[in-house]
Formats: structure tokens, C-alpha cells, sequence
């Protein structure tokens, strides 16, 4: 333990260490990063300049400078982030204390929960392989460690089988081992990293900033029929107060407990939807969701809510319906609704009076307006000109270039002007189909504006002024791979082998999305709740039942490898080797044992002071076998007359 390491076991332990800390460079601040790549490096020219490694106060001074470095990008030390700097800053510095092999160890154990704090941050199917691959390199330095002559590739295969045989251990515990959620006050507050997506704001541009982004936001998967294209609108955050430029949410929604509740006809669509990692409590459901369980909740705009931790990726089953009926607008909504920042100007007054906002009915108003949008020069665009003073008079009567947002907003902005209630809602439209998998993904890209309005007997029922503008907007899903700056076109790829290609890529993009999703679902995603359920479907309703299970599996297993590692099959035993144990046996009657360990010319010296009169044949013999055995330049001659020298040899027994 005290020895000085082998140089070949520290560059195979300080290369691992660099590919364990390698993807954390997306966790920790750079200074960190850099800082923690500065002293493995100065451990790795330590290897062959060993006066080069710091001295104890350089090393406190070091220590000193690491904990000015995470107090300073964190401003503490308490939380996720903290732990995981301090002890990757820690692992760093321990390098530069290698001494001995107990100082490998220390590292090595240190090392792998720097891997396993990447957990923390990331679950995707490819980081835990890297993770595998690296806790694999980790074991096999240990490995290399208790090695009398180190092998690292030796090692490298020993690790691995010992993880293959770890694997099925792991399953049985993972699958059944009582899962229990920890309580909340065991989590610190952090500091996280602001996510893309939508905001509880929105202004001109906005969400186009979103339009050219792949990020995924959730994927859906139907029990049954998808609802068509046209229909595929994911309501979030509704936008009802504006101040001529920015639309934001109405905070105070008191006035739920006084709303009817929707009347839903026609079919339900029933589906299960895997929200991504947010910064925001929302949940994107199918317009209008009716059946839904904790811990959803829908606040007075039917826009569903959750109370878990909207940063972990979470599950939902929803059923929603296309066809509903709100009901009656109270007061509060009625006066947020028809709410304008100020009043409205000449030209504005004059086109809802051209378009007969004022003296016909809403009905009617909508159908002139958007057709007004339809027939007029207006275009849909990624790439809108700056609208910053008036945002919606510019758009209205000089651009005419925007966004879904642009046209959300002037649309709801002109029902309000003919004292119409109109509201915006933001959310996603759309979402490709992903063939292998059968689900839906819906990602930033898909992020779009559309108007609602109350009517007479009907409630709050949606219109979409885009749908005037850019149907194949919305009867066509955005691809981010047919989509580029200013505006929406169609991408062919020319020729039969550039087409295959493509399809091809597309494929296999949607065959790992799919993988990844049930990796998602069955992995990341079983917790308490799916545990329950998985195991009620197997008969397995208690927490007795499930010990008795866990502790019967683990048995059986432990048994079953137990017996694989000692069950060997006999390897052939040289020839020379057997006939010379047949003459080891005839001195064994006699009373003549080989020790333990004891060469054969040792034997033979010893068994000739007791047997000096057979001294020549086990001298012949020894010397034989010793040719046979070891010697280069033995032949078949040489093992004839072995074999015959013994069979000849003869010996009386021992006297009882």
C-alpha cells in the first residue's frame, strides 16, 4: 500500500480521471474547468519530472485558490452545483499527492463519484454509456493496481466482465428495490440555467426567435386516432393584459371559482405525454384537456399547471377534446379582455369601421378580417422587420411582414377595438410524426401564437390568423431540416441517391428519438408510481411481497453466478505432466509426497536418500521430465523414453 505506483497504472488512472471530468465542462464555470485541467496536467509531467510536483505549501496554496474559484462562481457551498465543483476541484488537488498505491485508491473511489454526479445533470441513454465506459476504465485501474505485472488492456476485459456479471444484479435491484421519493427539504435551491422556450411574455419576435430551434420540448403518444394536423394546437401561457408592445399573463385568476365548466362533445383523445426539463410549471395539453390527475391542476385560462419539480422530466396521461364549450365570460375576464393601453388611432378606427367591426357581428367581423389578411399583402416570415414604436400599427399598415405572434397579436388587438373579447394564447401547433416509435415530437420550433375570442353561446372558441396567412404552416408540420431564414419553403433533396440518403437520415434520427423515449419512460422516468404500477401488473401489490421477490431474485442469482465462477471445466493436463504425476504416485505409496511448491530436482535429491539404490532411474527420469517440461529442444524420443523409464519404475510399498 505504501509502495511507489507503477508509472504505466498513473497515465492509465490520470487518462480515465480525464474523460470522467471531460463532460462536466457544461456543468462547472470555465475558470473551474481550466483550473481542474491545469493541475491533471501538471500530475501527468510529474509522471517523468517528479521535481516538478508541488511542495505541501505550494499544494495549500493550490487548495486556497480552488476554494476562491467555486465560492466565487457560486457564492456558496452548499447545493448541487457546489458539491459537484468542490469535488471535482478536490480531485484535482488529491493528484498532486500521489505517493503511494493508498493514494490510487483514495483517487480512484473519489473519481467515481465525480461519474456519478454527472447524473445529476444529464440521463440520456448516451451519457450513461460514456459513464459506463469510464466507471469500466475505472475498475480496471483498480484492477491494474492489485496486479503483480499490469496489463491495461488485461485489465480492461477483466473490468468488463465483471460489470457484465454485475448487470443482471443491477436490473433486479433497479426494477425492485423499494423506490421512495426524497423529501424536499433535502434539495437546495439552485441557481439554474435559463432553458429556451416560451416566456409568460410575449413580443413582436419573440417566438420567431424560437423558430429555427430543435430542442426538444415533449413527445405524445395516443392510445388511439391523432387528431389531424389542423387541429394539433398544445395550449400554454394565455396573454390577456398589453401595453401596446408587450402582452403579458393576468396574474390575479381569482375569478375561477366563478367560470361554468366546458361541455365537451365528440371523441376523446386519450394520450401520454413526456414533458422535457423546464424552467416553467406548465404542461402543454392537447386544446381543451378534460381528464387529468394530480399533480396537474388547470388554472382559470385552461392552461394545465404541475406541482412537481418542472426541471425533471415527468410523464402525464391527459384526455382532451376538440370540441368544447366554455361557457359565460364573467366580469373579470370581460374587462381584461376588451382591456387597450390606450385609445386607438385614426387609421386603426378605420379599418375595423372598413371592415365592419363596429356594426355587424363578431361572426361576421372575424370572417372580414381574416380575410382581409388573406387577400391584402401579408406575409409570414421567420425573419419580421424591427417593429419597436407601435408594433402593430407598423405591422398593420406598413411591413406587413410577420410572425405567428404578429398576427396573433394585431388580430386580437382589432377585436378589442370593436369591443370584442380577445385574448392571446401561446403554446406549440403541430409536431412530427415519428414513424418508428409512434409518437409525437413537438419542439421549439413548433412554438406559435394564435387568437381566442368570446362569443355568444359558444365560449372561447380559437382562431388562427395564420392559417389565412401560411396554411401549410399549419395543415403542414415545421421541419426544422425544410425551414430557413424568412420564411417557410420546401426542401427537396435532388436526386434518387441524395433523396435515400436523406430518408435515411431521417430514419435512423427517428430510430434513436424512439429509443431514447422508452429510455426516457422505463428508466429515467421509474419512480414510485411506475414502479407500483409495473409490479401490480405482476401480481406484486406490497412492499412485503416485493422484499420477498428482491431477496429470492438476488438468491437466485447470486447462486447462479456463484456457480458459473466456480464451475470450471478441467483443462487437459499436459501428457509429460500426467505420466510424471503417475510416478509421483508410486513413491506415494511408499510414503514419498511432493511438498507443496517443491521443484522436481528438489524432490528427487530428497526420495534418492531414502531410495539410494533406484537413485539412476529418478535421476533418468527427473532429468527427462525437466527436458520435457521446460527444455527448447526436447523431441518425441525423449518423451518414449520418459514413458517407459516410468512404467519400468518400480517400488515396494511402505510397511504398515
Amino acid at each position: 500500500m505504501n509502495s511507489e505506483p507503477n508509472k504505466s497504472i498513473l497515465i492509465f488512472l490520470l487518462t480515465s480521471i480525464g474523460l470522467i471530468a471531460f463532460p462536466h465542462g457544461k456543468n462547472i464555470p470555465i475558470p473551474l474547468f481550466a483550473f481542474f485541467y491545469l493541475l491533471l496536467s501538471w500530475r501527468f509531467i510529474g509522471i517523468w519530472k517528479q521535481n516538478w510536483l508541488p511542495n505541501k505549501l505550494t499544494i495549500f496554496v493550490l487548495t486556497v485558490c480552488g476554494l476562491v474559484l467555486i465560492y466565487s462562481q457560486h457564492h456558496g457551498f452548499l447545493g448541487r452545483d457546489a458539491g459537484t465543483r468542490l469535488f471535482v476541484t478536490a480531485l484535482g488537488l488529491k493528484l498532486l499527492e500521489i505517493k503511494s498505491e493508498r493514494e490510487l485508491y483514495l483517487i480512484t473511489y473519489l473519481a467515481f463519484i465525480v461519474a456519478a454526479s454527472q447524473f445529476l445533470y444529464e440521463q440520456s441513454l448516451l451519457m450513461a454509456a460514456y459513464i459506463l465506459f469510464v466507471c469500466c476504465v475505472l475498475l480496471a485501474t483498480l484492477v491494474c493496481i492489485n496486479s503483480s505485472k499490469p496489463q491495461p488492456f488485461a485489465a480492461l476485459k477483466t473490468a468488463g466482465i465483471i460489470l457484465l456479471q454485475a448487470i443482471p444484479m443491477a436490473v433486479v435491484l433497479f426494477i425492485l428495490f423499494p423506490r421512495i421519493d426524497p423529501p424536499k427539504w433535502m434539495f437546495f435551491n439552485e441557481q439554474h440555467q435559463a432553458k429556451a422556450g416560451l416566456s409568460d411574455s410575449m413580443e413582436p419576435g419573440s417566438i420567431s426567435d424560437l423558430g429555427m430551434s430543435d430542442e426538444l420540448v415533449f413527445r405524445v403518444k395516443f392510445t388511439a386516432a391523432l387528431p389531424p394536423p389542423s387541429q394539433r394546437y398544445w395550449r400554454g401561457p394565455v396573454l390577456s393584459y398589453t401595453d401596446g408592445k408587450k402582452w403579458t399573463q393576468i396574474k390575479d385568476l381569482r375569478f375561477k371559482q366563478f367560470l361554468d365548466k366546458p361541455v365537451f362533445t365528440g371523441s376523446p383523445y386519450q394520450y401520454t405525454l413526456l414533458m422535457e426539463p423546464q424552467n416553467k410549471n406548465w404542461v402543454f395539453a392537447l386544446e381543451m384537456p378534460a381528464d387529468y390527475a394530480l399533480p396537474l391542476s388547470q388554472n382559470a385560462n385552461y392552461q394545465l399547471l404541475t406541482s412537481k419539480s418542472p426541471d425533471k422530466r415527468t410523464e402525464y396521461k391527459i384526455t382532451s377534446y376538440l370540441n368544447y364549450n366554455t361557457g359565460f365570460i364573467t366580469h373579470t375576464e370581460y374587462k381584461d379582455s376588451t382591456q387597450l393601453p390606450s385609445p386607438p388611432s385614426a387609421k386603426i378606427k378605420q379599418l375595423v369601421k372598413q371592415l365592419h367591426g363596429f356594426d355587424s357581428t363578431p361572426d361576421d367581423f372575424i370572417k372580414q378580417l381574416l380575410t382581409h389578411f388573406r387577400q391584402e399583402d401579408f406575409h409570414y416570415t421567420l425573419t419580421p422587420p424591427l417593429m419597436e414604436e407601435n408594433p402593430i400599427e407598423t405591422f398593420l399598415f406598413e411591413t406587413r411582414y410577420g410572425f405567428c405572434s404578429h398576427y396573433a397579436a394585431a388580430f386580437v388587438y382589432l377585436m378589442r377595438v370593436a369591443n370584442i373579447p380577445a385574448r392571446v394564447v401561446t403554446g406549440y401547433q403541430g409536431g412530427e410524426w415519428n414513424k418508428v416509435g409512434n409518437f409525437l415530437e413537438i419542439r421549439q420550433a413548433d412554438a406559435h401564437a394564435w387568437a381566442e375570442v368570446w362569443l355568444e353561446n359558444k365560449g372561447w372558441v380559437r382562431f388562427d390568423p395564420t392559417a389565412a396567412i401560411a396554411p401549410e404552416r399549419i395543415e403542414q408540420n415545421i421541419n426544422i431540416d425544410q425551414l430557413m431564414p424568412g420564411g417557410i419553403i420546401s426542401f427537396a433533396p435532388t436526386g434518387a441517391a441524395a433523396q435515400t440518403a436523406f430518408n435515411w437520415l431521417k430514419q435512423t434520427r427517428q430510430l434513436w428519438s424512439n429509443i431514447d423515449y422508452h429510455w426516457q419512460r422505463w428508466v429515467i422516468n421509474y419512480d414510485n408510481k411506475n414502479q407500483s404500477s409495473f409490479l401490480s401488473s405482476l401480481g406484486i401489490t406490497d412492499i412485503k411481497a416485493m422484499m420477498y421477490w428482491m431477496i429470492g431474485s438476488i438468491g437466485l442469482l447470486t447462486a447462479l453466478l456463484s456457480w458459473l465462477l466456480l464451475y470450471q471445466k478441467q483443462p487437459a493436463i499436459d501428457p509429460v505432466l500426467r505420466i510424471y504425476n503417475r510416478f509421483c504416485k508410486k513413491l506415494a505409496k511408499r510414503g514419498l509426497l511432493k511438498g507443496q511448491g517443491e521443484g522436481a530436482k528438489d524432490f528427487a535429491e530428497r526420495i534418492k536418500i531414502t531410495l539410494p539404490e533406484q537413485a539412476a532411474s529418478i535421476d533418468q527420469i527427473t532429468h527427462l521430465f525437466i527436458t520435457l517440461r521446460y527444455g527448447k529442444n526436447a523431441g518425441l524420443d525423449d518423451f518414449k523414453r520418459f514413458k517407459q523409464s516410468v512404467e519400468k519404475f518400480k517400488i515396494s510399498p511402505m510397511k504398515k
